[in-house]
């Protein structure tokens, strides 16, 4: 798992939930990488597809795309 500092909070807050208390998203890194299907429940990025093996740090996040895994 990967805690979210609440600098992500109002980005997250202004996005609709996918389910009961979750969102699935698209994390978008500076380098230009996307990791669709990442499950964020309360500020934690609790896995990336079926990878519960997070292969990125907080600073490395440039945006959260909530799609809800479209």
């Amino acid at each position: 798992m990967l805690a979210l500092s609440e600098k992500w909070a109002p980005v997250l807050r202004s996005q609709p939930e996918t389910g009961m208390d979750y969102q699935i998203a698209t994390i978008v890194l500076k380098d230009g990488r996307r990791f669709p299907k990442a499950v964020i429940q309360g500020g934690l990025i609790t896995k990336v597809g079926s990878d519960t093996e997070i292969p990125f740090m907080e600073t490395d996040i440039e945006a959260i795309v909530v799609d809800h895994g479209r």
